[in-house]
C-alpha cells in the first residue's frame, strides 16, 4: 500500500513526479494565476491549445510571450489525426521552435492531444498542462501519457513525454456539471481501490455529498489520487517494469471501459465506461483471483451511491471482446486484466476462459 500525503485542511500540497525530468503538480485555488512561471525563460512563442468551453479563460492569460490559441474540437473529437495535422501546421506556420511552449486547457482529451503535439513537434517541446475537469485533474494530465484515438481503438497511437508542470487550479470544479464530476471520481475511487483505502473511506463516509465544488473532502482526495499516481509513475514511467506490475495497475476497469466507449461512439463519460470496467474485472477478480464478495459489493456500493453506473450500455459481447483484443495490455492473442485480491493488492487475470469472461459480463448487463 503506498504512502499519500497527510493533508491538513486548510492546505494543498504541491507534488512532485520524481522522474528522470522531475516536474510539480499544483494543487491549489487560483492555481492558473502560476501558469507563467512554468514557461522556459527563453521561450518566445507560446501556443494554448484549449477545449471550446476555455476561450475566454485561455485569452485572459498574462503571459510575456507571442501568445497563439487553437481551439480545438469538443471532448474525444480532438483526438484524431486530423486534428493533429492541424495543429502540426498551425506551428509551422507560427514559428515554433524547439524553446518553444505548449499549454494545455482542457479536459483530458486536450491534456492528451496537447502532450502528443508537444511530444511529437520538433520530437519534443514543453507542455504545461492545465486541466480544467476533475478527471484529467486526478488522471489524463498527471503521468505524461499522451495519445490519439484511431478507428481501432481509444489512445493507440501516442508517446511517453513528461509535462514541464501541471498547474491543477481548483477554481475550476465550480466550473462543471454534476455529471462531469461524477464522472471524474471513478478515477480517484479506482486509486482508492489500486492503492489506499482512505479514499474509498472518505466516499463511504460522504457518499455523493463529497462532489462539489467547496467540499474540502473533494480537494483531498483529488491530492491522493494524484500522490498514488506520480509514486506509481515515478515506479514505472514507461510501463515497461520487469517482475511487477508496475504501471499497469492503473488500468484497472479500464480494458472493457475502453472498448464500451468506442463502441458506443465516445458518448458516454470516461469514468462512467471506467466504472462499468471496474465491476466486470472485479467480478473476473472473484472468479480467478478469488476476491471477496464483501469486495465486490464494496465495488457495487460505491459507485451506486456516488452515482456512477454499474451496468453496460452496451451489452453486445462480440464487438466488445473484438475491441479488447487490441487493447494496450493484451499480448498477442492474450487478453490481459488487472485484477485485485485486495484493496491495494493488485494481480493480473491473464487470458481468462470464455466462459468466465461471459460471466463477468454478464454481470454488468
Amino acid at each position: 500500500m503506498m504512502s499519500l500525503l497527510k493533508l491538513e485542511a486548510s492546505s494543498m500540497p504541491e507534488i512532485t513526479v520524481h522522474v528522470d525530468q522531475p516536474y510539480p503538480v499544483i494543487v491549489e485555488t487560483g492555481a492558473s494565476k502560476r501558469i507563467a512561471q512554468f514557461v522556459r525563460p527563453d521561450a518566445q512563442r507560446v501556443a494554448i491549445l484549449h477545449a471550446p468551453t476555455m476561450s475566454h479563460v485561455a485569452r485572459k492569460l498574462e503571459l510575456d510571450q507571442a501568445t497563439f490559441f487553437f481551439e480545438l474540437p469538443d471532448a474525444e473529437a480532438a483526438k484524431n489525426s486530423d486534428v493533429l495535422v492541424e495543429i502540426w501546421n498551425s506551428l509551422g506556420e507560427w514559428g515554433f521552435t524547439r524553446s518553444d511552449v505548449i499549454i494545455a486547457l482542457g479536459g483530458g482529451a486536450t491534456t492528451d492531444i496537447a502532450g502528443f503535439v508537444a511530444a511529437s513537434w520538433l520530437r519534443g517541446i514543453d507542455v504545461v498542462q492545465v486541466p480544467t475537469s476533475l478527471l484529467a485533474m486526478v488522471d489524463a494530465a498527471v503521468g505524461g501519457k499522451t495519445g490519439i484515438n484511431t478507428v481501432a481503438g481509444k489512445n493507440l497511437v501516442g508517446a511517453f513525454h513528461h509535462p514541464r508542470a501541471v498547474v491543477v487550479d481548483t477554481d475550476f470544479l465550480h466550473t462543471l456539471p454534476q455529471r462531469d464530476l461524477i464522472a471524474g471520481a471513478a478515477e480517484i475511487i479506482k486509486c482508492g481501490f489500486i492503492s489506499d483505502a482512505r479514499i474509498l473511506e472518505a466516499f463511504e463516509t460522504h457518499g455523493n455529498r463529497i462532489l462539489h465544488a467547496e467540499s474540502q473532502a473533494l480537494l483531498d482526495v483529488i491530492a491522493y489520487a494524484i500522490e498514488v499516481k506520480a509514486a506509481v509513475v515515478a515506479e514505472d514511467f514507461k510501463e515497461s517494469k520487469v517482475g511487477g506490475l508496475g504501471r499497469e495497475v492503473l488500468n484497472y476497469g479500464h480494458t472493457l471501459g475502453h472498448a464500451i466507449e468506442r463502441e458506443t461512439g465516445y458518448t458516454i463519460r470516461h469514468g462512467e465506461a471506467i466504472a462499468v470496467g471496474m465491476m466486470f474485472a472485479a467480478k473476473l477478480s472473484q472468479i480467478h483471483l478469488d476476491m471477496s464478495q464483501e469486495l465486490l459489493q464494496r465495488h457495487k456500493s460505491i459507485f451506486s451511491e456516488v452515482g456512477l453506473p454499474i451496468k453496460s450500455p452496451k451489452t453486445e459481447w462480440a464487438p466488445l471482446l473484438q475491441s479488447m483484443s487490441l487493447d494496450k495490455k493484451a499480448r498477442g492473442n492474450t487478453l490481459r486484466f488487472i485484477g485485485l485480491t485486495d484493496v491495494g493488492r493488485c494481480q493480473v487475470i491473464s487470458n481468462p476462459s470464455e466462459t468466465s469472461l461471459i460471466d463477468a459480463f454478464g454481470s454488468v448487463t
